[in-house]
């Protein structure tokens, strides 16, 4: 389509360019007199009128050398006031001792030379832009020679066209214009001709891709030899094309189901929950990735909120793999970026494609993870509306069957006002999850525990804990935290601490779990990990432990008890029944269970007086978290006071607290605290502080016997006693 005004905006640049660099120059050279002195001497010049022969100006310069002082203090007053007065260059050359009209000569040439470097490196991003615009004009042009006409297929020109027949090719140019951008990316990687598109020709405009090669995300705390997200390979040059047209279709599929009502998706009798009516999918959505294989079962959900986080935030945490695995810490345990086919266009996302694996987790060693190899890809569309999409591409993998595919999920991002935005979460995979422990399988039926409703809950409360990290005013009753930046220290501190708690409770293949025996259900599993110059743990073998069990309880009775530092005493151990006061309380949100605290335990016993603990407590409407780590006084004193928090070392323990499902009658728990409880206990115990040292069937049995303890205190407590 012909753009007069695009052509027309170089010779603009151009000629503001030039304009530019004359301007420079003349300006450079007076520039270059004072800089070559170092800014150190300062030239007084002539009164100007007084001045009978110019050419014998430069014998006549007279230069008076500054002291190191008389700079330093100058260029203090100048990021100050670069224009004194006269009332203030008097005071500062009385000061210095230096005469006022020296003053004002250094505060120009000062000034001078900041308008000099300001104008050169602006004049370069001027430059790259006019850059920037040839090469988009000479792509323009291109395309213009290639128009074909939509009657005959020959070569069109714009005068050829009649008015409706242009707006009907500008309509159409604006719905295939993502074909055609993405299959460029495709050309450029695989050099060969473009593909053809079903209802119209190929098209030959190059706009170019970064390759990035490997991007490692947060990888965990742990992985084995032979982790399988790890022995995954990158796309094939003969890959990429596909994988660009499958994005391209799972971003209209995610958009259409997030729009849609019924048929598509099914409401229950009393509205709260809809299911995806799998044969109208199949209906609407006849390509995609192919029909479900046999032995996996479809999940399909969707659900809403309006967030305190703009797009442009969410969209960066999306799109970046170690905010994505941070915010989600209790759902995505390991994710890495594999390859980046484009990274979008210039200043944010739109249009970023990048390969991807992560693998999802329950935080409960009963039931296994989830494994996806997919394509992300992010798009603004033309009302504004964000989408970030996934869709699986397990048909690449040579030999391997996957026990989950990910058909096209993800969320669209709409702004509103006052810096929140509105999220609508799509998630849709086929799984076989035969290996689920029946304690869990009417949770993971119901969708609460990979569903879309757990993640819009997360993202809900992940947000305004960043929103509370960043707030510049402290509430009254933060105790011993005297400024914001020990408040932010703290925050960041806890925020690794759960981050760790959440890698390492679940069934993730990188872990190597070792069953002891039990009654079935309330198994400990144990594994072992060496510490090594990792500043974020104490050096030493390190045992982790954890067992999940059902309580007759609804999920908040439970929560409110063990985050109460009153009632600590009734299942904490180590505690060793002294006295839990509370020296610090950050709230992270609406809800008064979302908060960081630093407790003290004075025990009777005198080498366990003065003991701290860094406890964080979360809990949403899929499940809550009560996780904690003895920290060391001294280090907690640099982070009070704003000190760095991440040579802290941390070995959290705590508590993952779930509904268990649906009730007798079917219907699926609405909210947390309305049926019983499945709870997940994790101990991290240093069992030798040699990393070399040999594991003793000692410390197995004693770390047995406490998680055992601890689950029957916590048992009896809360009136579970009979289970």
């Amino acid at each position: 389509m012909y753009q007069p005004n695009l052509f027309e905006s170089h010779q603009l640049v151009d000629m503001s360019h030039k304009t530019a660099e004359n301007d420079m120059e003349r300006m450079m050279r007076g520039e270059d007199e004072f800089e070559s002195k170092s800014g150190t001497d300062i030239m007084e010049a002539p009164s100007g009128d007084d001045d009978p022969d110019p050419t014998q100006r430069a014998k006549r310069k007279r230069y008076h050398r500054h002291t190191q002082h008389q700079i330093q203090e100058m260029e203090s007053f100048f990021k100050e006031c670069p224009h004194p007065d006269d009332k203030q260059r008097k005071e500062l050359g009385r000061r210095l001792d230096l005469e006022p009209l020296q003053v004002k000569f250094w505060f120009q040439n000062k000034r001078t030379q900041m308008k000099a470097k300001h104008e050169r490196c602006e004049n370069t991003q001027l430059r790259n832009e006019n850059d920037k615009l040839r090469a988009e004009n000479i792509r323009y042009k291109e395309a213009l020679s290639n128009a074909i006409c939509p009657n005959c297929g020959g070569p069109a020109t714009i005068g050829e066209m009649s008015f409706d027949e242009q707006h009907l090719r500008i309509e159409n140019a604006r719905l295939r214009e993502e074909i055609d951008r993405i299959s460029g990316i495709a050309a450029k990687y695989v050099g060969k001709p473009m593909l053809t598109y079903p209802n119209g020709p190929a098209r030959s405009i190059d706009l170019g891709a970064g390759n990035f090669g490997l991007q490692s995300g947060p990888v965990g705390d742990l992985y084995g030899p032979g982790d399988i997200l790890r022995t995954v390979s990158g796309p094939t040059e003969a890959d990429k094309p596909m994988i660009i047209e499958l994005a391209v279709a799972a971003m209209e599929e995610v958009i259409r189901m997030a729009q849609s009502g019924e048929p598509l998706w099914v409401s229950s009798p009393g509205n709260s929950t809809e299911a995806l009516s799998e044969e109208e999918y199949f209906r609407t959505f006849p390509r995609g990735i192919g029909p479900k294989p046999l032995g996996l079962k479809s999940e399909a959900s969707r659900e809403s909120a309006v967030v305190i986080m703009n797009h442009v935030n969410l969209v960066e945490i999306l799109m970046d793999v170690s905010q994505w695995a941070n915010v989600f810490s209790g759902i995505v345990s390991r994710a890495v970026t594999m390859e980046v086919l484009s990274t979008g266009v210039a200043g944010n996302y739109n249009g970023a494609l990048q390969v991807m694996t992560a693998e999802y987790q329950v935080p409960s060693p009963l039931v296994p993870t989830r494994e996806n190899y997919f394509v992300r890809y992010c798009k603004q569309h033309a009302d504004g509306t964000w989408a970030v999409v996934d869709v699986s591409l397990d048909n690449l993998r040579p030999s391997s069957v996957s026990r989950c595919r990910r058909r096209p999920s993800g969320c669209l991002i709409q702004e509103v006002p006052n810096g929140y935005s509105k999220v609508t979460w799509v998630e849709h995979v086929e799984v076989d999850d035969r290996a689920v422990h029946s304690l869990y399988r009417p949770l993971v039926n119901s969708g609460l525990a990979f569903g879309a409703k757990r993640w819009v809950a997360t993202l809900d409360r992940q947000c305004e804990r960043l929103a509370s990290a960043m707030a510049n005013s402290i509430p009254a009753d933060v105790g011993v935290i005297t400024t914001s930046e020990g408040r932010k220290s703290m925050l960041k501190l806890a925020e690794r601490m759960v981050m760790s708690f959440c890698t390492g409770v679940g069934a993730s293949t990188a872990h190597a779990w070792t069953t002891l025996s039990g009654s079935g259900a309330d198994d400990v599993r144990v594994m072992t990990r060496k510490s090594i110059d990792d500043p974020g743990r104490p050096p030493g073998i390190v045992l982790s432990a954890a067992t999940s069990f059902w309580l007759p309880v609804p999920p908040k009775r439970v929560f409110d008890f063990l985050r109460d530092e009153n009632s600590r005493s009734e299942w904490d151990i180590l505690s060793n029944g002294g006295l839990v006061q509370e020296m610090a309380h950050i709230a992270n949100g609406r809800d008064p269970g979302n908060s960081v605290s630093l407790l003290r335990v004075n025990s009777a016993n005198s080498s366990q007086s003065n003991m701290l603990i860094l406890q964080e407590s979360c809990t949403d409407s899929t499940g809550s978290y009560v996780i904690y780590a003895p920290v060391d006084i001294v280090a907690m004193n640099v982070v009070l006071s704003g000190g760095d928090p991440d040579y802290v070392a941390l070995l959290p323990s705590g508590f993952a607290i779930l509904p268990d499902g649906p009730t007798q009658h079917g219907a699926v728990i609405p909210e947390v605290g309305s049926g019983g409880s499945l709870l997940t206990v994790a101990f991290q115990i240093l069992v030798d502080s040699v990393p070399t040292a040999k594991l003793s069937l000692g410390s197995v049995a004693t770390v047995n016997s406490l998680i055992k303890c601890t689950v029957e205190r916590i048992k009896s407590a809360v009136g579970g006693e009979n289970v």
